[in-house]
């Protein structure tokens, strides 16, 4: 199980036990003190940003950048006021579509900037651990039919969870020789004149290694190396924050209407980097 913290650990306690070692921790009492934890309702949101036209990955099926009909499908990036999406969360409007605020590159900066002011620029602790402050603050908010695949990430990732619950499911680096990838042509979702998706390749681009494998259904017929790997899962609640390392799989569910907000840190390309390289290497070489 996820180890848990009661207190934000120093900086020093943190790289030790945590950073180094590449082990994930939820650590309580870290944003308690957030002024977001008690204003972000619905209502504050919508005075806010209400107005604002903002990003939104919309799908018909709740999978964005994930593998459907033999392809690395992306979302539909809408361009949206904020206020309509929250009607579509609050089922005040319905639609048969998914939708999720889940624009990444800092899109808590860029786009939601009158909300920076109800959390922190960065986590101290973990900007003084590590010598940097982060690459990316990213805001998500969306309907519990929208799941993240399962995938990895170069950042140190420290999530929090303002409103609602996300549930993961993790791997461990060592888990790589159980875990396929193959190679995917890359397309993007297109809604057409009568409302209905359609599946656009992006032809000149590059095809995608990804994980078609879903680990809450796995098919362990097609794949059954993934019988070997040993899953965590955890549910991170209102007011806790999930430590991600570097290179660790995740997949990702949440409760309707879930906030969160994460930290992107750029990992260190060190021997931990070099190991699950050579871990990649040796299990396509042995074709695992």
């Amino acid at each position: 199980s996820i180890p848990y913290l009661d207190r934000p650990p120093s900086p020093l306690e943190f790289y030790r036990e945590w950073v180094s070692p590449n082990k994930p921790c939820i650590i309580r009492n870290a944003i308690s003190h957030w002024p977001a934890l008690k204003k972000w309702t619905s209502a504050y949101l919508r005075e806010v940003v209400g107005p604002k036209v903002v990003s939104v990955a919309v799908t018909p099926n709740g999978y964005a950048d994930a593998v459907f009909q033999d392809r690395f499908v992306m979302p539909e990036e809408r361009q949206m006021p904020f206020m309509d999406f929250l009607d579509i969360v609050e089922k005040k409007v319905t639609s048969p579509n998914i939708f999720y605020v889940q624009k990444q590159c800092s899109n808590l900066t860029e786009e939601f900037s009158e909300l920076v002011c109800d959390v922190q620029p960065d986590i101290p602790w973990m900007s003084e651990a590590l010598g940097k402050k982060p690459d990316a603050v990213n805001f998500w908010l969306g309907e519990s039919a929208a799941v993240t695949s399962l995938h990895k990430d170069h950042y140190e990732n420290l999530y929090c969870v303002i409103s609602g619950e996300k549930y993961f499911l993790l791997h461990p680096p060592s888990d790589r020789p159980f875990i396929p990838y193959e190679l995917y042509q890359p397309a993007t979702y297109q809604v057409s004149e009568d409302g209905s998706f359609q599946i656009v390749d992006e032809k000149s681009a590059d095809k995608v290694p990804w994980i078609p494998l879903d680990p809450l259904n796995p098919n362990l017929e097609q794949y059954p190396e993934y019988a070997q790997a040993k899953p965590l899962q955890c549910t991170v609640k209102a007011g806790e924050m999930l430590y991600l390392p570097s290179l660790w799989f995740h997949h990702v569910q949440q409760s309707h209407g879930c906030i969160a907000v994460n930290y992107w840190y750029d990992m260190e390309y060190d021997l931990k980097y070099s190991y699950y390289q050579l871990v990649d290497r040796l299990t396509k070489i042995m074709g695992v």
